[in-house]
């Protein structure tokens, strides 16, 4: 294995692949040596041209940010000598390259393939049988609990878990917040992962059931039951009730030949390192262009990820609408941090420093490779619900529990999140943990659902991509993911306004 890495050939600094102490030599392919004038880790990047103070630092063929001092060849460069170039709200110019993008429509949709999921009455396919209870309000959260708790040693045929999504939100809060989470709520209880959901309510929350039912609209009496805590002489008995009636309905529900286009993939990042962006997330951009190919739908969220690298994905917008919605999308939540008086640009994460990543637009760069080559069909709102094949963007946070939430609400069955720290967390539905590096697939083996890293080792994106794309084919059908086996669930939605 090389002890480094040249993204492009513009490059001025290398990525380390393993420590590099002082003094040792790495050879360059025009035959160049390059000594390290200082310990170098893993995963950090090193000069290898002279970089007076000011210039540019070029990695993945685009500025990352400036040096901030002299920088000889085989310094150490990251946060101590190196800035972001961003700054403010920017203004975007349309210049796709439209003879690519219609080639690449031309192409979505052109493979066959089918995976065993379970077809809903709307058209819709799950790739799990699971019964969800969903709080309308946090007060009732130990109730949901407890109720998953005794329903589980009920669950019978094809039923998968019983599940409660705890959140702490549904009342005091006002205005757009309220709506979101009212949103949120509606849409997981239509989601096809869900062969039936319990709606949980209190009664006096400004959520309530009633208050809800505009949102939900039409469904399966069948599969979604209510039950108000305040109305109920014993909340217990009743909800164990009418969750028996929710498992002996979706317990003879069996899985079919499902068309892969019906399959929806969101994707997700959470802390990377300096090996996510050449390792994990272009291997998953892999995967969403062969979806896409399948007919199926990628989603992309993370906008604050997205600066410093979002004219890339503004240029691959399929006409001059879906760019001017991606630049409201950026702008929009640029001016969302100024107003609460905060700097549009406060990433990376200190675990990002650490394992490598220095500037926004480094993070971002490898980022957005999550989304392939593709092009962006369409942008949605936070809690939109896509109906549009092809590549999505979707407007939420970096956070990862409100990130992936956003994802499972606007349609995805199965969550791919590369990972460079790695992390055990869960969202809605399946979540795939993609590992950047070797190094934490071995150390958190009970997280890690497939190994990226071993690009690293010379396995090639062709040979993984294959191998990938059958995992997530027999996850769609069934088998399970480390999170699902340890029993993780998690839900969050974005708070954006005020405490009442």
């Amino acid at each position: 294995m090389s002890r480094f890495l040249q993204i492009h050939p513009e490059d001025n600094v290398v990525v380390c692949l393993e420590e590099l102490k002082k003094g040792e030599s790495i050879t360059l392919s025009d035959g160049r040596m390059i000594e390290a004038l200082e310990d170098v880790p893993a995963g950090h990047k090193i000069a290898i041209k002279e970089l007076p103070s000011g210039s540019n630092i070029i990695k993945y063929g685009y500025a990352i940010g400036h040096s901030t001092q002299d920088i000889s060849i085989g310094s150490w460069v990251h946060t101590h000598d190196i800035k972001t170039n961003l700054e403010g709200i920017l203004e975007y110019k349309y210049t796709p390259d439209v003879s690519d993008i219609r080639d690449k429509e031309s192409r979505m949709g052109t493979r066959k393939g089918t995976f065993k999921g379970f077809e809903r009455k709307d058209g819709k396919v799950g790739i799990r049988n699971e019964i969800w209870i969903i709080p309308t309000v946090g007060c009732v959260n130990n109730i949901a609990t407890a109720l998953a708790k005794e329903a589980n040693s009920l669950i019978k045929g094809s039923i998968d878990e019983v599940v409660a999504f705890t959140h702490n939100y549904g009342c005091s809060q006002t205005g757009d917040d309220q709506e979101h989470t009212r949103t949120i709520l509606s849409d997981l209880i239509h989601h096809p992962n869900a062969g039936g959901v319990l709606v949980l309510g209190l009664g006096c929350e400004n959520s309530n059931i009633d208050v809800l039912m505009p949102y939900i609209g039409e469904y399966d009496k069948d599969r979604v039951k209510f039950l108000v805590c305040q109305q109920s002489d014993d909340e217990m008995e009743d909800g164990m009730a009418l969750l028996k009636e929710l498992i002996e309905t979706a317990s003879s529900d069996e899985r079919s030949d499902c068309d892969l286009s019906k399959l929806i993939i969101g994707l997700k990042c959470g802390g990377s390192d300096g090996f996510s962006g050449i390792t994990a997330n272009p291997l998953v951009g892999r995967i969403s262009d062969r979806i896409i190919e399948y007919g199926g739908t990628s989603i992309l969220t993370e906008v604050p990820e997205m600066f410093g690298a979002e004219t890339i994905l503004m240029n691959r917008c399929k006409d001059e609408k879906t760019f001017t919605d991606t630049v409201n999308m950026i702008n929009g939540f640029k001016e969302y941090f100024t107003k609460q008086g905060e700097p549009i640009y406060e990433n990376p994460s200190p675990g990002n420093k650490a394992g490598g990543i220095t500037t926004l637009e480094d993070k971002s760069l490898g980022c957005t490779q999550k989304s392939g080559d593709y092009p962006v069909m369409n942008v949605l709102e936070y809690g939109e619900r896509t109906d549009v094949t092809g590549l999505n963007l979707l407007c939420a946070p970096g956070n990862d529990l409100c990130a992936a939430t956003a994802l499972a609400s606007a349609g995805a069955q199965i969550v791919l999140f590369t990972t460079g720290r790695g992390t055990p967390f869960a969202c809605p539905v399946p979540t795939m943990k993609i590992a950047s590096n070797n190094r934490i697939a071995d150390k958190k083996s009970n997280w890690i659902d497939f190994r990226a890293g071993q690009i690293l080792d010379g396995r090639t994106f062709e040979e993984l991509t294959d191998e990938l794309f059958d995992k997530i084919v027999r996850t769609a059908s069934g088998e399970k993911l480390k999170s699902e086996i340890a029993g993780f669930h998690d839900m969050a939605i974005w708070k954006r306004g005020v405490t009442l």
